[in-house]
């Protein structure tokens, strides 16, 4: 592929990722109450007023980028989240909430981990623009809570265990940690990385064990030994997942120098999610499959989502950029002419969300529950850096960051 056709790919995710910050920056900070507004309509109007963590916690995590009205919304959001995320039952045990009023009150706890990952990652991501001590303790001391949750004793979540219920292994547990591992470990120096090395090493191997039918697929959900679950829950397959779930392990394979690893997360996370979950009629991935080509329970699953194509964009780029498969860029060029076509809104900026299966908008929110200011301007802050690193290695000058 020539240098030309990836400067093209470069201006546009700049731009669209100029957009997509500007969206947010002008319609979700919440100036009387603090954090930020996510259930944001097309235009940008707010349509309820409910304010999760797990989006709360990812904006601060991805607002920094230098600017100062962009590190005002940051420590403000941050400040929002310190003050009412956590809250604490009659026995004094605490949690985060999953969804709080605007003013902070708590409405509703989920009894899984991912509301404390995301105020780890945003607190880590506080604690190293402020220089904050206080709150890069507070990061490392909820994570090794976390960390006992899922290893020692998961009572803390408040799941009862039923005489019925199959203990299980969902693969986003092991990933969101092996993010926040890579996540406490960056710019610290080797210290810190050891410190979380035995955790890392840990995720990596519960991730693998989901590589299930002779290294044929990926399956959300397995036994707690790492076996094939049966029904519906265990035939499940979550293309995005899996797709994450390699880029995460190709950041880990690099950064310990695991050409194996590599090898395997780019062979079994990568490429054959994507063959598998990609609809060859109508184009994009499916949200949900069934291993055995059965209809999945899930209403949504032949919906086209934003944060899946996302996550295969950065896959299929870090993957080429670390071996320069062409097969690769292929894939990143196939990925990146649906979503471009597809999911951006030129009228008001922002993504949409949701598409039906043939591409047409379902839902035309820009922000609510569970999309927010996260999966888009990751990806597309990540696949800019990344085509920085082709050009530069090409001979061609970078040019200026996005803002």
């Amino acid at each position: 592929m020539s240098v030309q056709q990836l400067e093209q790919f470069r201006e546009t995710i700049r731009n669209q990722l100029d957009r997509t910050v500007d969206f947010w920056l002008k319609y979700s900070h919440d100036t009387q109450y603090g954090g930020f507004f996510t259930c944001l309509g097309r235009d940008g109007q707010v349509y309820d007023e409910l304010k999760y963590v797990w989006l709360q916690g990812r904006q601060v995590g991805d607002l920094y980028i230098g600017v100062i009205e962009f590190n005002f919304l940051f420590c403000a959001g941050g400040a929002f989240l310190r003050k009412h995320a956590r809250v604490s039952n009659s026995s004094g045990q605490w949690k985060c909430a999953f969804c709080l009023t605007r003013d902070g009150r708590a409405v509703k706890v989920q009894r899984t981990i991912f509301s404390e990952c995301f105020y780890i990652l945003a607190l880590d991501e506080l604690s190293r623009v402020t220089g904050d001590k206080d709150m890069q303790l507070e990061a490392e001391q909820v994570m090794a809570q976390l960390v006992h949750w899922v290893q020692v004793d998961p009572s803390g979540l408040g799941r009862p265990p039923l005489p019925g219920d199959t203990p299980t292994s969902s693969m986003a547990v092991p990933m969101m940690l092996l993010c926040l591992v890579q996540q406490l470990s960056e710019a610290r120096g080797p210290q810190e990385a050891l410190k979380y090395q035995s955790v890392g090493q840990w995720c990596v191997q519960q991730i693998l064990r989901h590589v299930q039918r002779g290294g044929t697929a990926v399956l959300e959900n397995v036994s707690a030994g790492g076996q094939e679950l049966k029904g519906c829950q265990g035939r499940l397959q979550n293309p995005g997942h899996a797709l994450e779930a390699g880029w995460f392990l190709l950041q880990y394979a690099a950064q310990w120098g695991q050409q194996d690893l590599r090898d395997t997360a780019i062979t079994q996370f990568i490429k054959q999610p994507f063959h598998s979950g990609w609809d060859v009629e109508h184009g994009g991935l499916f949200s949900f499959l069934d291993v055995d080509g059965l209809c999945p329970t899930q209403l949504e699953w032949s919906m086209k989502l934003w944060w899946p194509h996302c996550e295969a964009l950065v896959a299929f780029l870090m993957a080429y950029t670390q071996t320069r498969r062409p097969e690769l860029l292929e894939s990143f060029t196939q990925v990146y002419n649906y979503t471009f076509k597809h999911f951006p809104d030129e009228q008001s900026g922002e993504w949409f969300g949701y598409l039906t299966q043939d591409g047409k908008v379902a839902l035309d929110f820009k922000g609510g529950p569970f999309k927010g200011f996260f999966h888009v301007p990751r990806c597309l802050l990540l696949c800019e850096n990344l085509l920085d690193q082709l050009l530069q290695k090409d001979g061609t000058r970078a040019g200026p960051g996005p803002v």
